[in-house]
């Protein structure tokens, strides 16, 4: 039988990311190392924390940045984690072939072995977030992966606005949904839009904890780059919504205990698993319904 303790620590790493990716692999590799010194069972790194988020401009020189999976960096985290023995989560700017790219999530066990990765779904094409320029729509499906700490769920940051991603995650077995980000305000954003962005962030995803009876855990990378001010507010919830653990607007290794024996309290409870009319659902496969 799978081996899942019941109350695992979760941190999240709320890093700065600076341009030279060794730099950032160092100190993802320290703060990991820190995380299980403080007794973490999985560690969760920000969206292509490698570097300064690349997507503000499209730029072919970026592309140079990818590499494959395995690669150079899965080896190295995966050394990390099974000298740690954590589970460790880690988005990378993946090459899979000559021009095509992937923004992706890869699970390392606690043995080292690389337990799945997830390629990002729903890409954004918004101001200096040019991501559909870069990256390819994921092909990998939502899918759980098996753990030493249960079935975990992966996202990446824009899909944590689509509540069909969080809900075909939770049903293919993943008590914990994690979502690497990299998400901020443009620079000229005045304070009341800056405080409605960030709140309507967090509520939507509280709001995947609910309706799914599962644990979601969010990081985000921190500081200025170019255009952009990464805000952080990294946060963990139980399967209620409620938060648990939330970081500040600075680097920080935020830890979190949870106890997964309230997702079978909160489904018995709130059953929306059970009352699904699967049979009235066929029109999400629509676009639109005019």
């Amino acid at each position: 039988m799978e081996p899942r303790p019941e109350s695992p620590t979760v941190a999240l790493v709320q890093m700065k990311c600076e341009p030279e990716p060794a730099r950032n692999l160092e100190c993802a590799i320290s703060r990991i190392g820190e995380a299980a010194a403080r007794g973490a069972r999985v560690v969760c790194l920000p969206e292509l924390f490698l570097s300064h988020y690349p997507c503000q401009t499209e730029d072919t020189r970026f592309f140079d940045l990818a590499e494959p999976i395995p690669g150079p960096t899965t080896e190295a985290l995966g050394r990390v984690a099974a000298e740690k023995k954590v589970v460790v989560v880690a988005s990378i700017f993946e090459k899979r072939a000559e021009g095509v790219y992937h923004n992706t999530a890869v699970v390392f066990d606690a043995d080292g072995k690389i337990a799945g990765r997830y390629r990002k779904m729903h890409i954004p094409d918004d101001p200096r977030y040019y991501e559909k320029f870069y990256f390819t729509p994921g092909d990998l499906d939502f899918v759980s992966h098996p753990t030493v700490c249960g079935r975990l769920g992966v996202l990446v940051c824009w899909d944590q606005w689509f509540p069909e991603a969080a809900r075909l995650t939770a049903m293919a077995g993943a008590r914990m949904l994690f979502y690497p980000t990299a998400i901020g305000w443009h620079r000229e954003e005045i304070p009341e839009v800056r405080r409605e962005q960030a709140d309507a962030w967090e509520t939507i995803q509280r709001g995947h904890a609910i309706a799914n009876g599962v644990f979601v855990a969010v990081v985000n990378r921190v500081g200025v780059e170019g255009g952009l001010e990464f805000w952080g507010r990294s946060f963990v919830v139980d399967p209620f919504g409620k938060i648990i653990a939330k970081a500040g607007a600075g680097e920080e290794l935020l830890m979190a205990e949870c106890d997964l024996g309230k997702i079978e309290e909160t489904r018995r409870n709130w059953p929306f698993l059970r009352d699904r009319r699967i049979d009235a659902y066929k029109d999400l496969l629509l676009r639109y319904r005019s």
